[in-house]
């Protein structure tokens, strides 16, 4: 009886792992496929916009959700360089992970410091279209994953399309498309030098921050950050690594 018992858990123990294997094969599959589609196909909401607008419902808030794809060539260059002059100056170097960022991110945390740089355009990419926005260690496993995926499938102008598409903007803005219009009224392929600068200012917390009207930090960032668009120059996504 004790015999029979034990190779029935065992016949239990044994179906649960090939579930669980046939789940993780699948899950795999699935990723690439996802990875494949979206190396051509618009992305159509991201989990952080899901989960901003379930926010809003929950608090009893108006649902702000503005999201409208354009394709990379009717978005300015100007744009394209301010961001990469803030959030990755080296996004056409690297193979998505700029490991002394990395390191000089984890010094400073260690001292009780935060700064931006840590996390690269293509790893921003790879978090805020296919995973959720909360910090834990398997978040930042299958970041890496991802990232490794799209920097392998994309090309680095599909990556910066993408992330232009999917970031979060403002409060409910998503893209440089509603962003563009909702902070200056025109379209992401007309942004002046100084829009393009305004608007990549605020991407460490786009919801406190505004681009316009620039308060005395924003236009102090809006400053350095047409310093480097003049310093690095032409935006040429063919001298990509």
């Amino acid at each position: 009886m004790a015999l029979r018992r034990k190779n029935k858990q065992d016949n239990l123990l044994q179906r649960l792992f090939r579930f669980i294997l046939k789940c993780i094969f699948w899950l795999f599959v699935l990723s690439i496929v996802m990875v494949f589609v979206y190396k051509k196909a618009p992305v159509p909401a991201t989990p952080l916009m899901v989960i901003r607008g379930f926010q809003q419902n929950q608090e009893g808030k108006d649902i702000v959700w503005k999201h409208d794809w354009v394709s990379i060539d009717k978005i300015s260059k100007k744009i394209q360089l301010a961001v990469i002059c803030n959030e990755d100056q080296n996004f056409l170097k690297h193979n998505g992970f700029d490991f002394k960022a990395i390191e000089k991110a984890f010094q400073y945390n260690k001292k009780g410091k935060r700064i931006k740089g840590g996390s690269t355009i293509s790893q921003q990419t790879a978090k805020n279209v296919f995973l959720w926005p909360e910090r834990s260690w398997l978040r930042k496993g299958l970041e890496t994953y991802f990232t490794f995926l799209i920097e392998k499938i994309w090309s680095k102008e599909r990556i910066m399309e993408v992330y232009l598409n999917s970031i979060e903007m403002g409060n409910g803005i998503y893209g440089v498309e509603a962003a563009s219009q909702y902070w200056f009224n025109k379209s992401a392929s007309q942004l002046s030098q100084q829009e393009a600068a305004a608007i990549a200012a605020i991407l460490p917390n786009p919801r406190k921050y505004k681009a316009n009207p620039a308060s005395s930090y924003i236009e102090s960032r809006k400053k350095w950050t047409i310093n480097q668009m003049r310093y690095i120059g032409v935006l040429d996504y063919n001298k990509s690594k």
